[in-house]
């Protein structure tokens, strides 16, 4: 495996943090051992960890993906100057561990699933929304601060047995007819010889929009835009307590207390419990497999037929997500370990390497370079929300994308910024409800979890 550069007076990664049972987390520690990391270079310059008591108008808890939007977005739209308070380096979690695929969702459901649940009309909205947002991530990734390596191409998702072909073909044709958009049904013939010559496919739906980034690279070009535009972000700087007294919300990090008069709550599956009572349980966090090869050689380059550098997704419930890298290695990840105790376990790793050489033969055995793990932030009904706290005047949080959020988040960041600047957003339901609550019930939900994996794992591999 590639060693990766550690963080000046840093404290060892630790690969079995569980946000489920961990009281709190960092600072200093050391980023996830990620292909991201290994290769993005060193992350830009921050402004350090909090030394000493502040006052600021807003703070920003989280510097992912969405924490660092909604400060580019607060500073662009709203010329409020945020102030970010990150646990550990920036982009520390979700955003420097996912696969750097952006799709065109944000949540779980599919278009059938928003028209079985709310209706055709705000269906329509959710479909609108989303394609909005993938407008705006690709405008804000144009800046000349954010050199993500874009590859475009669509998004496929890959029937991985036959009978999967259906339900894809319906969905596309409900997106073409239904909804306008520009979606289509690929043979096996066709995707082995224009995409992929992934061996377990019978054929796929595309999407016109998808693009693959560069996680790391990503988040470091939201830190720099945000930055140049005023934001302030505060590294090594964990949250410690929260508290809202008379109008005015404490923030106690290690260095000092920062007080804020509004809240903006970006820390995805990261949260600790002991956050805040209002963001607990709102979340079932799910672990995340990644692995990427050596450099493939040409003869392997050959055999697996790879001609696009966008995002590929099977049509399994525990799927796996794959591309080929612009320095021709191959990454793939996948569902994994329901406990942070459970995550080395070689089990999992070697389900990983053996899915990948069900799809791409040649592959099997081959040298890995990087493997990682990482939390997913699941919501209990499979959408996010972006909200407000109506009982904490001033607090809101986006969180919940469910494994969809490299795209969604910059959406959400601006969302968020509208509404922590006192704007209307759109009438839909992942805005101003908050996330469904299961209380006392989440840790025993990873019970639940486990008989789950059983079925979908039997499910998806009966032909």
């Amino acid at each position: 495996m590639q060693a990766i550069e550690k963080r000046p007076g840093s404290v060892p990664f630790d690969p079995y943090y569980d946000p489920m049972t961990a009281r709190a987390l960092g600072p200093r520690s050391d980023y996830a051992p990620t292909y991201w990391i290994g290769t993005a270079g060193p992350a830009p310059e921050d402004d350090g960890p909090v030394t000493g008591d502040m006052d600021v108008d807003v703070a920003v808890i989280g510097s992912g993906y969405t924490g660092l939007s909604t400060a580019i977005h607060l500073a662009k739209m709203h010329g409020i100057k945020a102030t970010v308070l990150e646990a550990n380096g920036v982009a520390y979690g979700c955003s420097t561990r996912n696969g750097g695929q952006a799709q065109i969702s944000s949540g779980r459901l599919k278009r059938s699933q928003w028209i079985d649940r709310w209706g055709l009309d705000v269906a329509k909205g959710m479909h609108a929304e989303i394609s909005e947002a993938f407008a705006l991530f690709r405008d804000l990734i144009r800046d000349p601060n954010i050199d993500c390596d874009p590859q475009e191409g669509g998004h496929y998702y890959i029937a991985h047995k036959a009978s999967m072909m259906a339900p894809l073909e319906s969905e596309a044709k409900l997106l073409r007819d239904t909804f306008g958009y520009d979606a289509r049904m690929l043979s096996r013939d066709e995707l082995h010889a224009t995409v992929a010559r992934d061996m377990e496919a019978h054929g796929a739906m595309w999407e016109a929009d998808g693009l693959g980034i560069h996680a790391a690279k990503l988040a470091f070009g939201y830190l720099k835009l945000a930055r140049s535009l005023g934001a302030k972000v505060h590294t090594d700087s964990p949250v410690q307590t929260w508290e809202y007294k008379n109008g005015v919300h404490l923030l106690r990090t290690p260095g000092g207390t920062v007080r804020a008069k509004r809240v903006a709550v970006a820390t995805a599956a990261y949260a600790p419990r002991g956050l805040n009572p209002r963001v607990r349980d709102r979340l079932m966090p799910i672990m995340s497999n990644s692995i990427v090869t050596r450099p493939l050689t040409d003869s392997e380059l050959a055999e697996v037929g790879i001609q696009k550098l966008s995002p590929l997704t099977d049509t399994r419930t525990l799927r796996h997500y794959y591309r080929l890298l612009p320095d021709n290695r191959l990454q793939i990840g996948s569902r994994a370990a329901i406990t942070g105790k459970d995550a080395a376990n070689p089990a999992h790793l070697n389900a990983l390497k053996e899915g990948m050489a069900r799809k791409f033969p040649a592959l099997r055995g081959i040298d890995l370079d990087y493997s990682w793990w990482g939390w997913v932030d699941v919501s209990h009904d499979m959408m996010p929300r972006i909200t407000g706290l109506p009982d904490m005047p001033g607090a809101f949080y986006a969180l919940g994308y469910g494994g969809n959020g490299v795209m969604y988040s910059a959406m959400a960041g601006r969302r968020m910024a509208q509404l922590v600047a006192g704007e209307a957003v759109p009438d839909l339901p992942i805005f101003n409800t908050e996330l469904p609550h299961e209380g006392w019930k989440t840790p025993f939900r990873r019970l639940g979890q486990w008989g789950l994996y059983q079925l979908y794992h039997f499910r998806d591999e009966r032909k």
